[in-house]
């Protein structure tokens, strides 16, 4: 029960275009984009589906309105402009709880979630007959519940002639990179939000699945809601995963929930012998033995640093020092600006995962080239400036005018573009220096060199420039903490540390909760072999951010000049270092186990193992492989052990860009196609915060 939205012969190379692709689909009324016929898969609502050949949709666009609810408007809203909408017809996006007048000659897109105050809605613009005719997408499956009562309050209406579509859609996440993505936020009826007193946001994965204070009904109902999230990203890459993860905590509930879900809906189109479509686009091509991809379903838990620790990477530092949400970043000094980084931004897309000191020198590189180009034309058509094109004589420049106005759009496009990221680098650089970030990411980088005294003299020397806020020394505490070994540092030097925050003005409940979690559980990281970090440069330490004090010096100069030529230039390269963080160890553990070190795939090995594909009654050996589930505990674990070329990682209680950076980089090394997703995308400050709430409430 899909939408054929997602079912392309050929599938998209990233789950952000996959999803990109299933919408405008659904936006071009479910009707493939492509000449080649597409099978419509069978609908919720109960209709016969006939495996009917829908043509591909030729000649104008048909004129429509789309009709979204809050979550829709955010999965829209990462990858789609209001451009994209009107590109296929969609000439009005409104709300579905807001007063709609009458359009009765225009069919309506509905997308959006199955609630029953969405089905109730539904049913009284039907009732209305607000529009020509409804086409009605749900971003996940509708409960059957929810459906009967839709059914019956059309049947009661008689309005059933308007409704021509009733499709799960299965697009229940956001995706504001190629490779990254995260789940839609609980709806306010699942939330169980606390009845003391208004909540300023939404309880996080994080902080319901390790309060102590959540009733097994609010985890089973939180485990349940992430599960259907990760089948909808699992449905829309449209492969059938092997499935990998750490036992005893929630991501194996996950994937064993998920495990079920992808039987069920394997067997779902097995037993309809092709009278509905597969969710799964390779079961039709053939493939669905071949080039199987890996989910691996981690817990937060197994490494907090990295959540925590100081990024040096520009979308890491977006994250840190702006607001970032759906892809529009908000930069309120000197004056409150918001800018769109999506798909499109070309500069995003290369520079995001790079070292801010690099991305600096990318934008110099840039804004030459775009000035060449620039002078290019200016030259070519006789006039003093760009924005004089319109000016030119027509009679005697008709050739270089035509040049001038097929080159002019683009380069417009690329001006506004650089000119966004001119902007928000500045606004970063302005940060770096006020709170010293390039201290503390030098200082964090080499962790595991600190002592208890290091760390007091840097949370308590003064610095000409550049001042630790409280919530960094914080910060840069629980990444030493967290980063030591066990028991390797005394009751004393705890007491101390803890003193000396308290004295900064910070909130040390959040280090009480990380040491009582530490000691029942004995969280550990590997420092050995992780790290809490990307780019190191790659000479010594002395070195590293000499440069970097150059670049700020010239850019604050060039920008009291005004000038925007050659802002940023004299920036040492940064080198990444060789270091993979907890979450990448594991990945490359059990995707390319050659490369891996004995320590991690003794740990990997113990992994529960999934395949929706197997016989329920192999368990958790491997099926169809080498080894088999028989041969003892050492034949099953290396039997496991496969090579996998595409992955997905997910991790229960949130995701972070510092994490995303080390595994894009690794993955671009190995030639391994890695998505990396979790239940948010959190920045740090946020985690912190999170970590407080949680050490009030175990108190």
């Amino acid at each position: 029960m899909a939408s054929t939205a997602l079912k392309h012969a050929t599938a998209p190379t990233t789950l952000q275009q996959a999803q990109t692709a299933a919408l405008l689909a659904l936006l071009n009324l479910n009707a493939p984009s492509d000449p080649s016929p597409v099978q419509r898969p069978g609908t919720p609502s109960g209709k016969a589906s006939t495996g009917l050949k829908v043509p591909a949709v030729t000649g104008p666009p048909v004129w429509k309105v789309l009709v979204l609810d809050q979550q829709t408007k955010d999965v829209l809203a990462t990858v789609l402009r209001v451009q994209d909408l009107r590109d296929v017809g969609v000439t009005l996006h409104v709300q579905l709880h807001s007063l709609r007048p009458p359009l009765p000659d225009v069919p309506a897109i509905y997308f959006v979630a199955p609630t029953l105050d969405n089905v109730k809605r539904i049913a009284e613009d039907l009732d209305k007959c607000l529009y020509e005719s409804f086409h009605l997408n749900f971003v996940e499956p509708l409960p059957r519940a929810l459906l009967e009562e839709l059914a019956a309050s059309v049947a009661s209406a008689g309005t059933g002639d308007l409704v021509e579509q009733v499709l799960d859609q299965y697009l229940s996440f956001i995706a504001p990179s190629p490779s990254l993505f995260s789940l839609l936020s609980p709806l306010p009826s699942t939330t169980p939000s606390s009845q003391a007193g208004p909540s300023k946001a939404p309880v996080t994965s994080y902080t319901l699945l390790n309060s102590p204070s959540s009733t097994e009904q609010q985890i089973e109902g939180e485990i349940e809601r992430i599960s259907n999230g990760l089948f909808s990203a699992v449905v829309t890459m449209g492969h059938v995963p092997v499935i990998r993860a750490p036992k005893g905590n929630a991501a194996e509930m996950i994937a064993k929930k998920l495990d079920i879900k992808i039987r069920d809906a394997i067997l779902s189109a097995s037993r309809t012998h092709g009278a509905t479509s597969s969710l799964f686009a390779q079961d039709a091509s053939g493939l669905s033995n071949l080039q199987r991809p890996l989910l691996l379903i981690l817990d937060r838990n197994i490494d907090l640093v990295s959540m925590i620790c100081h990024g040096w990477t520009y979308q890491a530092l977006v994250s840190d020092c702006l607001e970032i949400k759906l892809n529009r970043v908000v930069v309120t000094q000197p004056q409150k600006r918001s800018y769109d980084l999506d798909s499109k931004d070309f500069f995003w897309a290369k520079n995001a995962p790079n070292p801010f000191p690099q991305v600096a020198e990318e934008i110099d590189t840039e804004l030459n080239k775009y000035k060449q180009d620039a002078a290019e034309i200016t030259r070519s058509t006789g006039v003093s400036d760009v924005n004089d094109i319109s000016q030119i004589d027509v009679s005697s420049n008709a050739a270089h005018l035509k040049t001038a106005i097929t080159q002019l759009p683009e380069l417009t496009a690329r001006k506004a573009v650089l000119d966004t990221h001119m902007n928000i680098a500045t606004a970063l650089l302005e940060q770096i220096k006020k709170r010293a970030l390039d201290e503390l990411f030098s200082t964090e980088e080499a962790i595991s060199k600190q002592t208890v005294a290091s760390v007091l003299e840097m949370l308590r020397s003064p610095r000409s420039s550049g001042t630790l806020t409280p919530e960094d020394k914080l910060r840069l505490v629980l990444v030493f903490y967290l980063s030591s070994p066990d028991n390797a540092i005394s009751k004393d030097d705890i007491v101390e540390l803890e003193k000396e925050l308290k004295n900064a003005g910070a909130d040390t409940e959040s280090f009480e909760y990380v040491r009582r979690t530490r000691e029942i559980s004995r969280m550990t990281v590997a420092t050995a072999v992780g790290g809490t970090s990307t780019p190191v440069l790659g000479a010594g330490q002395g070195e590293l951010f000499r440069g970097f004090t150059a670049f700020g010096n010239r850019l604050t100069d060039r920008l009291k000049e005004g000038g925007l030529d050659n802002l940023i230039s004299g920036v040492k390269n940064f080198l990444p270092a060789n270091k993979l963080l907890p979450v990448t160890r594991i990945t490359e553990a059990i995707m390319d186990s050659s490369a891996a070190s004995n320590q991690s795939l003794q740990e990997t090995d113990d992994y529960i193992f999934l395949d929706p594909r197997a016989s329920r009654h192999t368990g958790l050996g491997l099926s169809g492989g080498t080894g088999g589930p028989g041969g003892g505990a050492s034949g099953t674990a290396r039997a496991k052990r496969m090579a996998f070329a595409e992955g997905m990682v997910f991790i229960v209680g949130g995701a972070g860009y510092v994490e995303y950076g080390n595994l894009e980089e690794w993955a671009a090394k190995t030639g391994k196609r890695v998505t990396y997703g979790g239940t948010e995308i959190i920045d740090p400050g946020a985690f912190v915060s999170i970590l407080q709430d949680l050490g009030r409430s175990t108190a």
